[in-house]
Formats: structure tokens, sequence, C-alpha cells
């Protein structure tokens, strides 16, 4: 049976896309959690605001400290016009898996690469000051559970992160918000007898369906389940020991536990 994959989905009315089949060899969870650093602007009076981003950090610790910054290793550096990402849309800076715990701060490392377009025409450099040398911090304050995929969505208002300086010049000083939040899920358990090895599908009323299997102990995890009501399938080879649960609920921000599963003998 051919099936679509699902995307999570649900942030302020954004889409985002992530990892659609997953399996953890250990119910228990994996002890890491899914991050993803998004970003959307609001609409500036200008043509282009052109913003060179190298480098995406997090900080675990509520400290100034450079001790506990954290670079996320799946970055999409570069040079990012931020009215491109005006009404609702947003683009994917960077993404990790990261243990569980609390993030007190994101860092965004700049280049120098960055310029205005005016509704003229006319292209000027912008400066950075001095001070975001080390990068443009920004508090967050979040808690990260296990297992649960994150997006820290950063709103970026063009109009006021551009400052004139008077001479025909203009500045960045970034101004942005923070918008966290837990976007998916999942479903953990274990199946009995654990020889079977089930594969699993979780099916939801659109018939999207993600993906895995149990383990040889016969625990399973699935993650990255948007919040929704879900159909679990058991499937073994020849179907003799199938089995199949209805009305899974699942939250945005926890793991549905189904426990131990008996498969038909």
């Amino acid at each position: 049976m051919k099936r679509k994959l699902i995307i999570p989905f649900l942030l302020s009315g954004l889409i985002f896309g992530f990892s659609s089949c997953d399996s953890d060899t250990d119910s228990e969870g994996s002890g890491t959690s899914q991050l993803q650093v998004r970003m959307t602007d609001a609409p500036g009076d200008y043509e282009e605001v052109n913003v060179e981003i190298e480098s995406v950090q997090v900080h675990t610790e509520d400290t100034d400290s450079e001790e506990g910054w954290i670079t996320l290793d799946e970055i999409n550096p570069g040079i990012y016009n931020l009215l491109d990402f005006a009404n609702g849309r947003d683009t994917l800076l960077a993404s990790s898996e990261l243990p569980a715990g609390t993030i007190s701060q994101i860092r965004l490392i700049l280049g120098d690469d960055n310029s205005v377009k005016l509704k003229s025409g006319e292209v000027i450099d912008l400066k950075t000051p001095s001070g975001q040398t080390s990068g443009v911090k920004l508090s967050v304050n979040a808690k990260l559970e296990s297992d649960v995929t994150y997006v820290m969505l950063l709103d970026f208002d063009a109009a006021k992160s551009v400052v004139a300086k008077g001479n025909g010049g203009y500045n960045l000083k970034p101004v942005i918000r923070v918008i966290s939040q837990a976007v998916a899920g999942g479903i953990k358990g274990a199946v009995t007898p654990a020889e079977y090895k089930p594969g699993i599908y979780v099916i939801s009323a659109a018939n999207d369906t993600l993906g895995g299997y149990a383990n040889d102990e016969g625990n399973f995890l699935i993650k990255g389940v948007p919040a929704g009501t879900y159909s679990v399938q058991f499937f073994t080879e020849g179907a003799a020991h199938d089995t199949t649960i209805t009305n899974v609920v699942v939250s945005q921000d926890a793991i549905k536990d189904l426990g131990t599963i008996e498969l038909p003998e």
C-alpha cells in the first residue's frame, strides 16, 4: 500500500518540515530533542535587506560565559534577504539534535556582507556595531523535553533593524523576537513477543504515514509526530501477527506511551 509521508506542521500558521520516519532503539527515550531555528520577517520600507548569517549557536547555561555554547551542526549559511520572508513565510537557518534541558540564549554569528537596497535602487553597505562582533544574542529560556521536536522562530524586524546614521550610511542593529514552541511529539511502547520485530505505521485521518520498527527487545519510539489522532498499525511478515490500535491521541509537547502491545500468536 502506498502512503504519503507526513509533514509536521502548525506554529502560528507557518509550515515546517521535519524528518518523516524515525525510530529509536529504546522506548525509554533518547535523552535528546530535535531543534530547528527558523527565520521570518516583518516588512520594511526597502527593496532588500540582506543579512549574512554564518552560524547559529545555543547556550545551555543561565550565564553570559563563553562556556555552554553549542553550535548547531546542520547550518544553512548564506546571505538572506529578510524581505523574502515577510507575510508568514520563513526559512530554515539551522537544526540539530541536542541534549534535553534548558536553552537560555540563541546567538547569530553574522558575516560582513550585509546591505540595504533602497526604493531608489541604491545599494548601501550595512555596518554592524562593534558590540555585535561576538554575535547577536537573543534571550530564550526554553526547556526542551526528551524526544520532542521544537522550532525557535526568529521574527526579524527589518524596519527597526536598519538604522540611518544621518550621513547617508546605515547600521544593522538587529531587532529580533524569538517565538519558541514544541511542534511535534511522538509515540513509544513495546511489543510482545519481541521476536516478531514488527514494522510500525502511524497513520493520520488524512492517510499520511510515519514509520519505524521495534528493536530486538520489542521497544519502539516514533518521533516527530504532530498533535492529532492516529491509528497505529503493527505489521509482520505474512501478516500473521498484525494488529492495529485506533484513536491514539498525540499532543505536540509529549511522547505518548502505548505500554506493552500483545501481538496475535
